[in-house]
Formats: structure tokens, C-alpha cells, sequence
């Protein structure tokens, strides 16, 4: 029987038959695969070669096989009801030859998700061209109405655009599993699971090396555009996971230590470090991120380290609801959580919030959790009442027959602190907790701030490698050439090994909170920042669009709710709805603060106060003290300056003043955040409620002559309440107002009178009206402001 090769090639210049001839059905399937080049699972895409365009949709899952273009490859027997056709005239890299494409018969239906798609070619990638189609689709927005949604209830095939906008993605020729999660900016295990889903199990380790074709379309996976650019997507990553972490030397466990406000985590560090920070700190809560290690003197059997040598690296978290940021990214960092709980408020808001927290964190590496039940030296302590509530809400205490160690203890009297410590040492000591030492160095940044005579400094706690004076430094997109490296209590070090934190001078600029720390030569951190800040710069640009997009969608749909309820208003509208037409008010504020987090946690704070009438709009944000320029950008933008724990020298202060520019100072972020809301509400427009205190009913209309002008006199009969002469009045005309205003005159048998009580004639004059008419109604009301609320 006659075989037909897989795919067939011709020129460049020469073009096929328009009708392709019937081929005979597939008997046999043996085709040479390599392991790279496998097959994944029935119902994932499968890694086609470059020049060959799959069609694998359109087949069985029992016929399912891999192609190869190879003039060596074994030819199969051809499937059924198969056309061929050329690819279209798109370059890619055959040279001179063009593949042709195995094709069903049958419409196939359009793609949605990577697991209906099965594979998009290297050439759609470049070149924008669809191949289920022939169109070229060179835009974001065009290739986008693929990513559609199956509209639900009808049971048709139909898609529906989706509205998100689409960013692209610069990709190098290959890429590992974990340099491509922190250019989709995701988790590392959220990738691994997505490649899970999608049959790529084999490949979901960390330094497994993807070709241009898998990394684009798992990237398409993530609503991202794939472009194969390796001078754009360059960067720095950190260096791949030991093969032996069991032979790496120990290292300090880090611990974090969270829990609610005012549940004394900072009085239980002080304890332990045997200091006073909490009796400094302002407010008495702590706002920043501490970092410190503490030697451990007690005696241990412990195989990792000696006792006289163990450490403990401590993380002091706030407990505020602003600083949720903060603790995220503590947790993120930490091997150990200690959740402090006080045994006389028991459960609070962020006691759950910090439970969320590492139950998601426990899910992408292994965090372990330690419960203290703080100040059981109170007497209205209730220790088992606590346990009962912490057990409710979902953690496994041991007594509980779960894996989460509680102990009691009071950060004021330092009672139950060794067996606190003791419990941290053998949780760690079942971690086994290592990391390498001669690798490059790698960290992340914990708080950054202006510290006087240093300049930007960056508190950053490493986790791999050592880190030493004159190593070049990349955070995000601040770089750094490290001159001195300082303890937490600015002592000079020269070395900072793994769990350990460590002051960095030397910074250009302050580095983000939160941001990797990684090295390489000057000309590769060069290029990788200055890619890092195209990248951020389309994401903010696109992150501006979409929210003009919802901005205006909900203006839109508050537009048509008004319009609805001014439909359904009666005559007797008892409130004033200026909404509509009133535009949105803001307060500009520009805000300065010591360290980089506080101004985070306070700038995330306070951006969402408002509605859709008043608001705060950030002009900018810095760290340090209050300069000149930031009064002299105040005043350009008509903005509040907000100073939040940092100084203001004598001359800038006097020069806001000059330039009347409001300056609001507190070492508290609370306050700072209800004074905020305070001057929101301030701007927000006066709402009224209409009282009505008097009606009167017109029986005759009379023209008087006064001072050589003619007057009209309604005279009325007061129906209900009081007619009284200082009131505002409105006229209504079957049941609509004609007339808002004031009265000039009431008399009372030819006599002036302050007020007419209901059952009484009288004589009413009117300001600037002259079409009264019998059977009008004047009413009296009165408005009565409403204080404003967000």
C-alpha cells in the first residue's frame, strides 16, 4: 500500500494543488519520539516541532501521536478523511521549505484556554497570523477575542469577548519553570499547578528548561501575550536550588511573631532580647518591621548546632488593620509563625486574617506555627476560653489532636518565654532548616528608609548565599553598589550570611519593600532594570486603562439608577439628591514617612477613603524628611502634605506657611488615617431633609396698590401647622412646584404677624411671584442639614 509522509515540503516560490487528494486510512502509528519531544496527557497540548502546525483537536485520543519533520523519520500510514494544505506565507525557520499541515474536514471550533487549544504556532507568535482562519491578527485586541468565555444556560458554542486587557510579555528563546513564574509575576507552585493541569508534570520542576513554544503558551494561559524577545525579556534570577540541600550547613530559623494590636508581640520580643521597644514606640504599636537575632542560651541537644551558637532571627510585625501588607510580607519570608493571642481579648479580626495567611502560605512551602497565649498574668485571662476559640476558628492545636504546639506565656513577667523558645528550637530542628553559603547572594528587602549619614538604606534579610561589602545589587528596579553593611543596631559587619538581616548602604534609590534582592555584573543589572522599568511602566499604563474603563462603567450605571429613581419620585421629595450633577471632589495629599513600608501601609490605607463624590488623590509619595520641593509640589497641585513619623526642619516649615500649604504630622497611623476621612467628608456636598412645618390654601387672589406698584395678596386658610413669616415657602400647583422662595408680607386683618396657626385666615405676599392662582398650596418647610457620611 502506498504511504504519504507525514508533511511534505515544497519551495518557497511553489504552491500546492487548490484541492488536496484523498488519503487512505491509518493502519499503524510508529513514529521516533525523543523525551523532550513527548507526548503529554489526552486533553493538554502536546510539543509540536517548529515547523509542523498540530491538529491534534480534531483527532481521537487513542490516535494521538507526536510528528516529526525529520527525513529519517519512519513514514505512518495516513488517518481518515484528512486533507492536506500548505501553511500559510509566514517566515519561520525551514530555510527555503514550507511544511504542510495535516487538516480535518470538520469546522474546527474556535479555542478558548490552553487545554482546547493544543498548540499555537512559533510563526502565530511572531508574525500575529491565525491559522484557523488565514487572517493576520497583528494586535492584542484582535488576538484577544479568542480568549473568550462559553456563555452559560444556552449550551451553544458561542464566545464572548474578554474584557480584560491583554498585556505583552517579553520571552527569551528558553527559559526555565521558575524564571518564567517571576516573569508572569506569580507563584512558583501556581505555575507548577497550571503546568499539572495541563499534563506537563515531568516539566514542573524548578530548573526545567522550557522552549519559546511551551513558556508562550502557558503564557497565554495567563491572559499575557507572548513575544519572543531576548534582549526584552533579559533578567536576573537567582541561582537554582542545590541538588543536596541535606549536605548544606544549618542556619538561623527565621520567626515571625504576629498576632492582633495591642496583644503584646513586641513586649514578648523585648523580654527575649531583654530591650524597651515597645515603651518607645509611638501610640504603643509597632508600624514598621523589625528584624534581630537572638543567641540562644539555653541548653540543647540539638544536631544542627551547638547551643553556645544557635540564633533565632526574629521579625516584629504590626498588628494594625493597615499594615496587612506588612505582615504578608513577613509571612512570606518567615520558616515559623508565632501566632501571639491574648488570653483576655481572645480571637480578633487579625488573629483570622494571620491564619488565612499561613494556611496559604503553607500550601506553596513548608511554614511552620507556633500558638502563644499572651498575658495569662491578667486576672480576667481565660486561657481555655481562648483555646476553644482559636480550635473554632480552624487551628490544629495539638490538645486539639492537630500539629500546632501551643504554650502560655506573659511577655510582662517573661513566665513560659524558655518553653517558648524551646518549642521554636525543636520546630525548627524538624524543618532542618539549611541553606548554602558559597552560592550568590540572595535576600529580600524588609523595609527601606533615609537614614542620616548613610543615605537610602534597605533593611534586607538574606536567605541565600553571603553577602559581603562591594557586591553589586539589583531590587526591583533600584540598584545598589554596597558600600557598608550595618547590624539592626548600626554596628559594622563584613559578612551577612543566610537567616540573618543585614542594613545595606549604597542604594541610587530606595528599593520597594518587599522586592528580591539579587547580583551580577554592573551591564547585566543595567539591562535587566532597565527592562524591569518597561515592564512596569506597561502595567501601569494598563492598569490606568482599565480603571478609566470601570470608572466609567459605573458611572455609567449610577447615571441610569438616578435616572430610575428621579422616575419614581413623588411630588413630596423629602431629600435633596444633588449627585448627579455635583463632579467628584478630591483631597490631594502628598505623603512622606520614614520607612518605605509605613508609607505603603499608610498610602494603601487611606486611597480607598471616599465615594463617588469625594476622594484622595496621592500627588506623591517619598521617604524622609519634609523638603522644600514637596512643599513647593503642594502648592503647585493644591495639595495637603501628610507627614508621617519624619521631621520638618524650621526653614520648610516656615516656607509652607509662606506658601499656605496645610501640613498634617503624627507618629500614629491611625490618626493620620481619621483625620484623612475627617477632611473627606469635609468636602463632600451639604445633603438636606425637608421638614414641612405649614400649609396654607389659596381661596382669592386681590391687586393692592403700594407705592405706586401693584401687589398680589393671596388670601389663605392655614390647613396645617404654622404660617410663619421667616419660613421658606413653596408653591405647589396639582401637586408640582411653581415656586421656591420666601415671604414678603403676612398680615392678619390688616396687621402685620409673625406666624398663623392652622384654622386661621390670612393674607400672604409673596417675593418676585405674580401667577398665583386660586387652589394653590403654600408650604412652609424648613431645611434641615444632614451630616455627611462616606
Amino acid at each position: 500500500m502506498h504511504r504519504w509522509p507525514t508533511v511534505l515540503h515544497f519551495p518557497r516560490n511553489a504552491r500546492p494543488a487548490a484541492t488536496a487528494p484523498r488519503i487512505q486510512p491509518v493502519q499503524s502509528r510508529q513514529a521516533l519520539q525523543s523525551e523532550h519531544d513527548r507526548v503529554p496527557e489526552a486533553g493538554a497540548f502536546r510539543h509540536a516541532p517548529p515547523r509542523l502546525v498540530s491538529r491534534q483537536s480534531q483527532v481521537k485520543p487513542s490516535e494521538r501521536g507526536s510528528f516529526r519533520s525529520n527525513a529519517h523519520t519512519p513514514r505512518p500510514q495516513p488517518r481518515p478523511h484528512l486533507t492536506l494544505r500548505p501553511s500559510p506565507p509566514q517566515s519561520n525557520e525551514c530555510g527555503s521549505f514550507r511544511p504542510l499541515v495535516l487538516q480535518s474536514e470538520t469546522k474546527p471550533s474556535p479555542p478558548s484556554r490552553l487545554s482546547r487549544l493544543k498548540f499555537k504556532e512559533r510563526e502565530s507568535l511572531r508574525s500575529g497570523h491565525d491559522f484557523f482562519t488565514g487572517a493576520n491578527k497583528g494586535s492584542a485586541g484582535e488576538r484577544a477575542r479568542w480568549n473568550g468565555k462559553k456563555r452559560e444556560g444556552d449550551g451553544s458554542n458561542k464566545f464572548q469577548p474578554n474584557k480584560q486587557v491583554q498585556a505583552d510579555l517579553y520571552i527569551p528563546s528558553t527559559v526555565s519553570v521558575g524564571q518564567l513564574a517571576k516573569l508572569l509575576n506569580v507563584r512558583l507552585r501556581t505555575l507548577q499547578r497550571k503546568m499539572d493541569q495541563v499534563g506537563m508534570h515531568a516539566e514542573s520542576s524548578y530548573d526545567y528548561v522550557l522552549t519559546s513554544d511551551y513558556a508562550a503558551l502557558l503564557v497565554q494561559e495567563f491572559d499575557r501575550n507572548p513575544i519572543i524577545n531576548d534582549e526584552a525579556a533579559f533578567d536576573l534570577y537567582p541561582p537554582p536550588p542545590p541538588e543536596n540541600p541535606h549536605l548544606l550547613p544549618t542556619r538561623p530559623p527565621i520567626v515571625a511573631i504576629m498576632g492582633h494590636v495591642d496583644h503584646g508581640k513586641t513586649t514578648l520580643l523585648d523580654n527575649l532580647r531583654s530591650s524597651s521597644v515597645a515603651s518607645s514606640e509611638a501610640g504603643g504599636i509597632t508600624q514598621h518591621i523589625g528584624a534581630f537575632c537572638v543567641p540562644l542560651s539555653m541548653s540543647s541537644d540539638s544536631p544542627s548546632m551547638p547551643a553556645n551558637e544557635r540564633l533565632i532571627t526574629f521579625l516584629d510585625t504590626p498588628g494594625h488593620a493597615a499594615f496587612s501588607a506588612m505582615r504578608a510580607r513577613g509571612a512570606s519570608v518567615t520558616d515559623i509563625v508565632v501566632l501571639v493571642v491574648a488570653a483576655d481579648d481572645g480571637v480578633m479580626p487579625q488573629t483570622i486574617e494571620i491564619m488565612n495567611l499561613v494556611k496559604r502560605e503553607q500550601e506553596a512551602s513548608n511554614i511552620g506555627m507556633v500558638v502563644a497565649i499572651n498575658k495569662v498574668d491578667k486576672p480576667e485571662a481565660d486561657v481555655d476560653k481562648t483555646k476553644l476559640a482559636l480550635l473554632s476558628a480552624g487551628v490544629p492545636l495539638e490538645e486539639g489532636g492537630g500539629d500546632v504546639p501551643c504554650v502560655t506565656v506573659s511577655g510582662l513577667t517573661g513566665s513560659g518565654l524558655p518553653e517558648l523558645v524551646e518549642t521554636i528550637a525543636l520546630v525548627a530542628d524538624v524543618m532542618d532548616l539549611r541553606a548554602e553559603r558559597d552560592c550568590t547572594p540572595v535576600g529580600y528587602v524588609l523595609e527601606s528608609r533615609m537614614l542620616k549619614g548613610f543615605g537610602p538604606v534597605a533593611t534586607v534579610l538574606m536567605t541565600r548565599g553571603t553577602l559581603s561589602p562591594g557586591i553589586p545589587l539589583l531590587a526591583g528596579t533600584s540598584s545598589c553598589s554596597t558600600r557598608r553593611l550595618l547590624s539592626p543596631s548600626l554596628q559594622p559587619i563584613n559578612l551577612a550570611a543566610p537567616g540573618t538581616p543585614v542594613l545595606v548602604t549604597g542604594w541610587k534609590t530606595l528599593p520597594a519593600t518587599g522586592e528580591e534582592v539579587l547580583t551580577g555584573s554592573e551591564t547585566d543589572i543595567k539591562k535587566a532594570c532597565a527592562n524591569r522599568e518597561r515592564k512596569r511602566d506597561l502595567e501601569s499604563a494598563l492598569g490606568d486603562v482599565e480603571a478609566i474603563n470601570a470608572t466609567r462603567q459605573a458611572e455609567k450605571e449610577r447615571e441610569i439608577a438616578n435616572k430610575a429613581k428621579r422616575g419614581t419620585r413623588g411630588p413630596r421629595t423629602v431629600a435633596e439628591d444633588s449627585s448627579v450633577q455635583v463632579k467628584k471632589k478630591y483631597l490631594r495629599i502628598v505623603v512622606k514617612g520614614d520607612v518605605s513600608g509605613s508609607v505603603e501601609a499608610l498610602v494603601g490605607a487611606v486611597k480607598d477613603i471616599g465615594n463617588h463624590l469625594a476622594g484622595v488623590k496621592i500627588v506623591s509619595i517619598g521617604v524622609g524628611d519634609v523638603s522644600d520641593s514637596d512643599v513647593m509640589m503642594a502648592k503647585a497641585a493644591d495639595a495637603t502634605i501628610v507627614a508621617f513619623s519624619v521631621g520638618m526642619p524650621r526653614t520648610v516649615r516656615a516656607s509652607a506657611s509662606q506658601n499656605h500649604v496645610p501640613i498634617y504630622t503624627s507618629d500614629i497611623i491611625y490618626r493620620i488615617i481619621d483625620d484623612i476621612r475627617d477632611r473627606v467628608i469635609s468636602l463632600l456636598p451639604c445633603a438636606y431633609d425637608i421638614k414641612v412645618t405649614g400649609e396654607a390654601t389659596v381661596l382669592q387672589l386681590f391687586d393692592i396698590q403700594t407705592k405706586g406698584t401693584c401687589k398680589r395678596i393671596a388670601g389663605c386658610r392655614v390647613t396645617q401647622g404654622i404660617v410663619q413669616r421667616s419660613s421658606s415657602v413653596r408653591v405647589l400647583r396639582e401637586g408640582k412646584t411653581v415656586y421656591e422662595g420666601s415671604i414678603d408680607a403676612l398680615k392678619q386683618l390688616k396687621k402685620d404677624v409673625a406666624e398663623v396657626r392652622k384654622g386661621s385666615e390670612c393674607g400672604v405676599s409673596l417675593q418676585d411671584v405674580d401667577n398665583l392662582q386660586d387652589g394653590d398650596v403654600i408650604q412652609m418647610f424648613q431645611k434641615i442639614e444632614i451630616p455627611a457620611q462616606l
